[in-house]
This record gives structure tokens, C-alpha cells and sequence, in this order.
């Protein structure tokens, strides 16, 4: 029986067991493009990949949800008055509405930013071995990954909604943000 071709070259590439080995350079010459001979991912990083992809689905079914409920940019739905309050922020800065970034480029510039940032970590975590370091950068990649990427690609800026302004907290967030803030508490 013939085995079902894939689209990369079975000369090129053998994918066994999360390892990626390269048995022949994809380019020659003096430009060639250098690529690892192998690429392992430990247990840990695999963990932390998957509590990325949770944060991910977390933050974009509740955003889903929400903006269901199709609130104004100045409605507030009570939940727990007066201390908790479902409110509609079109935020074009980072976590927490820093860095406000109100021009178009700005927010091509925060989204190459997440890509090199989710990357960089991606990377880390796939060599860890502590289970902390790699549930928080689970919670990192996936925050960032949720809020300034699919968000900003999405919508030009990202849907925040949690409102705890009645606990003197002035900012209005998201699942995301939470899990940024989470996983740098957890590195610190």
C-alpha cells in the first residue's frame, strides 16, 4: 500500500514524536537557510502549550459571549453591584489600557511585538523543566496570543469587559490580561 503523500517532501523532512529532523539543507548556496537539526519539546513545554491554547479559547469564548450582548461603548451591565460590572472598552493600548496606540501602524507594531514576544517564550517553554516557569508561560503566550493578536487582527484593538471599578480598581480587562498579569506574578 502507498503511503499518503504529505505536502512537504518526504526527503526534506521525518516528523516522529514532537522531533523534527532535517536531513538535507532546503536551500544552497551562499544564502542557504539554516535550520535546527532537531527540534524537541519537553513534557512541560507541551503543558505549557496546551494552558495556551486554553487561555486562548477562554479569552475568545468569553469575548464571544459578551459581545453578544451588544452593550454600548457606555453601558454598564451590573453583575454584583456595586462592586462588579460587565462594561464595553474598545482598548487600542496594552494590558490594561497602557500605551495607548490610537494610529494604524501603532497596531501592526504591537502585533509583530506579541509575535516575537509569544515566540521568544514559545521557544523557552518548549525546553523547560520546572512546572511553574511553564504554566506561566502558558498563561503569557496565551494572553498575548488572545489580546494582541487575534484582537487586534480582529477588531484594530482589544474587547476588555470586566469592570471592578467598585473595588477602586480603575482598569477594564479581559480573561487575557488576567493571564498575562497571573503568569508574570507566577515568574516573579
Amino acid at each position: 500500500s502507498r503511503r499518503p503523500r504529505h505536502p512537504l517532501p518526504a526527503a526534506l523532512l521525518d516528523i516522529r514524536a514532537a522531533r523534527v529532523t532535517l536531513r538535507r539543507p532546503i536551500l544552497r548556496g551562499c544564502m542557504a537557510l539554516t535550520l535546527p537539526t532537531r527540534i524537541e519539546v519537553s513534557r512541560l513545554g507541551w503543558a505549557a502549550y496546551a494552558l495556551a491554547g486554553l487561555t486562548v479559547a477562554l479569552d475568545q469564548l468569553s469575548k464571544a459571549w459578551f459581545l453578544s450582548l451588544h452593550l454600548g461603548p457606555a453601558e454598564r451591565l451590573p453583575v454584583l453591584p456595586p462592586i462588579f460590572y460587565l462594561s464595553s472598552v474598545a482598548n487600542d493600548g496594552v494590558s490594561f489600557g497602557l500605551l495607548k496606540a490610537h494610529n494604524g501602524p501603532m497596531r501592526w507594531v504591537l502585533v509583530g511585538l506579541a509575535l516575537v514576544v509569544a515566540g521568544a517564550l514559545a521557544d523557552y517553554a518548549r525546553k523547560t523543566t520546572r512546572p511553574l516557569i511553564a504554566a506561566a508561560l502558558g498563561l503569557i503566550i496565551g494572553g498575548a496570543v488572545g489580546n494582541n493578536l487575534i484582537d487586534r487582527v480582529r477588531f484594530g484593538s482589544v474587547v476588555d469587559f470586566l469592570d471592578f471599578s467598585g473595588l477602586y480598581f480603575p482598569w477594564v480587562f479581559n480573561v487575557a490580561d488576567s493571564a498575562i498579569t497571573v503568569g508574570v506574578v507566577l515568574l516573579i
